[in-house]
């Protein structure tokens, strides 16, 4: 729903008064984009990565099962976070349940052809 000429003029006047309170906020806040949150996500999983694949290595070299065990859980958690970023920044994370529902509703599945089948099996019948 578009916003009237007034209620447009009282935006641009609050972001007039936030650009003369506090210019650098502004200019982060219009310029920050999710992707970038997300790309900076799956770097830092895939550092956390490389850290658990030392720590797993380092403790199979020293003989020390608990630092393999850490090691193993750092790169089961950071690869966990990374995919999660990776399927955000993709734009495939953030689907919602009523366009899931449009979506199963275009392109039907096994179970829908199924019902269908038997649907027009009982009709038949009748």
């Amino acid at each position: 729903m578009p916003l009237s000429e007034h209620e447009q003029r009282m935006l641009e006047q609050i972001e007039r008064a936030l650009y003369a309170e506090d210019p650098k906020f502004a200019n982060t806040v219009r310029q920050t984009n999710p992707q970038v949150h997300y790309k900076r996500r799956l770097v830092k999983a895939s550092i956390g990565f490389v850290v658990g694949i030392g720590l797993l290595l380092g403790g199979m070299v020293f003989q020390t099962v608990l630092v393999s065990v850490v090691g193993f859980i750092i790169m089961l958690v950071c690869a966990l976070w990374g995919l999660s970023g990776w399927r955000r920044a993709a734009g495939g994370g953030s689907v919602k349940a009523d366009k899931g529902s449009k979506q199963r509703r275009q392109r039907p599945g096994v179970m829908d052809r199924f019902e269908e089948r038997w649907r027009r099996r009982q009709e038949g019948d009748q």
